[in-house]
């Protein structure tokens, strides 16, 4: 091996190693699950809604209502549904403000 080439195999091995750094699938995957309701408004007022959601969507003596969000609502797919289970009228926002 030349010279020059011996530096470019040593310089690639050494970059190799500097930019390979393992994070575990776990930690990079994990979103909060919360136990109820007063735990989700605790960290966010205005709940935990689907990205896409632009409306509250509420229903009263059979017509269709779509009422403008409250409070510090936090949209993240991933969150929402790790805590579907807190959208009691399936609008797509987990413990809305209503």
């Amino acid at each position: 091996m030349r010279a020059p080439t011996r530096f470019l195999a040593a310089a690639a091995v050494a970059l190799a190693a500097v930019t390979c750094v393992a994070v575990p699938a776990d930690a990079a995957t994990a979103v909060k699950t919360y136990k109820n309701c007063t735990a989700i408004r605790h960290v966010y007022s205005g709940g935990i809604a689907k990205k896409g959601v632009k409306y509250n969507t509420t229903h009263w003596r059979g017509h269709t209502y779509h009422r403008a969000l409250k409070g510090n609502v936090k949209f993240s797919s991933a969150l929402y549904n790790a805590n579907k289970k807190s959208d009691a009228d399936h609008d797509g926002i987990a413990c809305e403000k209503s």
